[in-house]
């Protein structure tokens, strides 16, 4: 039987796995449709909703948002400390 620290670990290096997947799939469509004859629209007016109503843009910068909220003590206490 697997222990719960096992599970949660394996659940994470799955999920961690997936979403890298998603990023790198991104970047190369990126990558791909900038060196291809067509020129896509830039990210930022790319308006198609993609969870509910949310586009994009909303959900970028909500990311942003949380990530600066979550890691704020952590970069504040380094810029004291003279790093």
């Amino acid at each position: 039987m697997i222990s719960v620290l096992a599970q949660e670990r394996l659940l994470g290096a799955a999920l961690g796995s997936i979403f890298t997947g998603i990023v790198v799939f991104e970047q190369r469509r990126c990558i791909y449709n900038s060196i291809s004859g067509t020129k896509p629209q830039p990210v930022s007016r790319i308006t198609e909703p993609i969870f509910g109503r949310k586009t994009r843009a909303e959900l970028a910068h909500l990311w942003n948002k949380a990530v600066d909220q979550t890691f704020r003590p952590v970069i504040e206490s380094l810029s004291s400390s003279g790093w």
